[in-house]
């Protein structure tokens, strides 16, 4: 039984500062340490193990797909969000202890998995529709300044000592686990939930298919995907395209490209939050249309300044396209199968489309394929995709 708690809290409550501080913190720590780990394959002579590495993140989130939407609906979410926190922690420790950068990756992405849910899906608990979006925004905006923050620090730590890394890493991981002592223990919002393997399996698939018949939810999931498709190929690619066309060598560049994104991704978050409520989603098509033509143009750019504008237009159409998508999903989801569920559903179909975006940027790298051709073809591809979404969309309403 889904059990809906009256959505009155104050949008700066201390409730929402503990979950914004935990998710900075623990962003923070996931971002620098993929840094941190592609440093370690790099210098390792293995820099075809790069894509891998993001695969080795992805893979949990679909296999634990079915289960974990259950387990953020079933109990606490801020008690879920600690948990998985914890796991982060021992994975960024058995990548300090020198286990296999992919497994100790893999456990991050069994972290992360779990805890996607349950900070998305207690906003619905703690706000209505009319601040949901300014919420999200909120969220996404906290979460992109600490990817900002993670990659340019990690960047630079790499560079300078691969142990300051570390201990940055997990110092932020511990300080989130703390900030989730501090998250109220709001209900369960979905009590008597089971967990038997093959049901919860089962119901997983259900929840899919709830989702991706209403259109709303439908249009949702598969505008989120194509954005984490693409956003996640394109932070690998800018290492690979910042040596052949910047002829710039170091972690730091491409680390403070991917922080001009995010510096982008959070302007586009706050246009979206003034300009785009859930009545009016369909303006968030906008930016979708202009990420083609935006990484289209990478192709063709040499010099470092004119790359950072880019990227940071790249990440205003992303901010502006995600954060009203995100919103809509939660609340159809909260009126259905429960938000867990939904962002579990979400994130299933999202990591999907990762692991075919970076399967096929991988595929491209052991072809030899010239980095500049991977990105022309990388920008018709969402090009299309993106513009096909709108007609979709549009002939839809």
């Amino acid at each position: 039984m889904i059990q809906r708690k009256s959505p009155d809290m104050p949008l700066w409550s201390l409730a929402m500062m503990s979950v914004l501080t935990a998710q900075f913190l623990s962003a923070l720590a996931d971002n620098a340490i993929l840094i941190a780990a592609i440093a370690i394959v790099k210098s390792q002579g293995l820099p075809h193990l790069v894509p891998l590495l993001q695969e080795s993140f992805v893979v949990p989130f679909i296999l634990l797909a079915p289960f974990v939407g259950q387990l953020a609906d079933a109990f606490p979410k801020g008690r879920v969000m600690l948990v998985a926190n914890l796991v982060k922690l021992a994975g960024a420790l058995a990548m300090v202890m020198g286990v296999n950068p992919l497994t100790a990756y893999a456990l991050i992405g069994i972290g992360a998995a779990m805890y996607s849910p349950a900070k998305y899906g207690i906003l619905t608990q703690m706000f209505g529709p009319a601040v949901l979006v300014k919420a999200n925004g909120m969220m996404e905006g906290s979460t992109i300044v600490a990817i900002l923050l993670g990659v340019v620090l990690g960047g630079w730590l790499a560079d300078q000592s691969l142990t300051w890394a570390f201990i940055g890493v997990v110092s932020a991981y511990s300080l989130a686990a703390l900030a989730n002592l501090f998250i109220p223990s709001l209900p369960a919002e979905k009590s008597g939930a089971r967990f038997h393997p093959w049901q919860l399996a089962r119901q997983f698939f259900q929840s899919l298919s709830v989702l991706f018949k209403n259109s709303d939810s439908r249009f949702s999931l598969l505008g989120t995907s194509m954005f984490w498709g693409s956003g996640t190929t394109l932070r690998l690619m800018l290492f690979a395209w910042v040596p052949a066309a910047l002829l710039i060598t170091d972690n730091q560049t491409p680390a403070n490209l991917m922080g001009a994104v995010s510096v982008g991704i959070v302007l586009g978050a706050v246009g979206a939050g003034l300009w785009v409520a859930l009545a009016r989603v369909n303006r968030a098509l906008l930016g979708g249309l202009l990420l083609g033509p935006s990484i289209l143009a990478l192709a063709y750019v040499q010099d470092l300044t004119l790359a950072m504008i880019l990227m940071v237009a790249i990440g205003i159409c992303g901010g502006f396209f995600i954060v009203p998508l995100n919103a809509l999903l939660q609340e159809r989801g909260h009126e259905t199968i429960g938000t867990g569920n939904a962002l579990a559903v979400q994130n299933f179909a999202e990591n999907i489309a990762m692991l075919v975006f970076v399967g096929g940027y991988g595929w491209a790298a052991t072809a030899a394929i010239p980095i500049g051709t991977s990105i022309v073809g990388f920008g018709l591809a969402l090009l299309v995709a993106t513009g096909a979404l709108t007609l979709y969309r549009l002939k839809k309403r």
